[in-house]
């Protein structure tokens, strides 16, 4: 996927997952589990300034969320109380980072720029052993 049309996915998605016994209902994020890093969004309104800055600051470099298998999710309806939504339990804006493996990198209240954001990705046992890999380094 290129960058921009990875951003474009990211501006314009709404979560909206199907009702029923799977998997996605008890976990909204199982999809993504080993694959994907989940940086989700929340807001209590498209138009809250802190969603709209945390959406440009992504916007200035997407390849470096690409190279580090990062997925955007956002959800800015609290009304529509989504699974995702229920399982975060954000208040207002949050910026919430899923690792890999499924556990909560970290949450913040406000906005973070990609280079704060990649910074504690590379910190990460999973993603230090990818940039191992990639640099054809073996244990």
């Amino acid at each position: 996927m290129k960058p921009l049309t990875l951003l474009a996915t990211a501006l314009t998605f709404a979560l909206i997952l199907p009702t029923g016994t799977s998997a996605q209902d008890t976990d909204p994020l199982a999809e993504y589990a080993w694959i994907k890093r989940p940086l989700v969004i929340f807001a209590d309104s498209p138009n809250d300034p802190r969603f709209q800055r945390q959406m440009k600051l992504l916007e200035d470099d997407p390849k470096s969320l690409e190279e580090r298998d990062v997925v955007i999710l956002t959800d800015t309806d609290p009304a529509a109380r989504s699974p995702l939504r229920l399982k975060l339990r954000p208040r207002g804006f949050m910026l919430v980072l899923i690792a890999k493996d499924g556990k909560i990198a970290f949450r913040k209240p406000l906005p973070r720029t990609v280079r704060e954001i990649s910074r504690a990705i590379d910190k990460m046992p999973m993603r230090l052993d990818e940039m191992k890999e990639k640099r054809g380094i073996r244990d």
